[in-house]
């Protein structure tokens, strides 16, 4: 799944795009103190890695799904923390 996190932050600005499901969580016991003064957001993303065959032709795409963790500082911005519960979909072709 590290290969999945790594390629997903080369879209970053996508991802943020796309996310849904925005939860808050407090920062609980200032663990983070002023890094975290606000708490922190979580994220559902969805992301896509191509997959290319011998001929470097596009054979299909390996879906994720995932968390992204949001740290809201106290001048009230955003920072990406981490993707975290990423998990490859499985279907069962048509």
């Amino acid at each position: 799944m590290e290969k999945a996190k790594a390629n997903a932050f080369v879209a970053l600005k996508e991802l943020v795009a796309i996310a849904n499901n925005k939860s808050e969580t407090p920062d609980y016991g200032d663990k983070h103190g002023k890094k975290a003064k606000n708490g922190w957001y979580r994220y559902d993303v969805r992301f896509g890695i191509p997959v290319y065959n011998q001929e470097g032709e596009l054979e299909r795409y390996n879906v994720f799904r995932a968390r992204m963790l949001v740290r809201c500082e106290e001048n009230e911005q955003l920072y990406l923390y981490d993707l975290v519960q990423i998990k490859k979909e499985t279907s069962a072709p048509l």
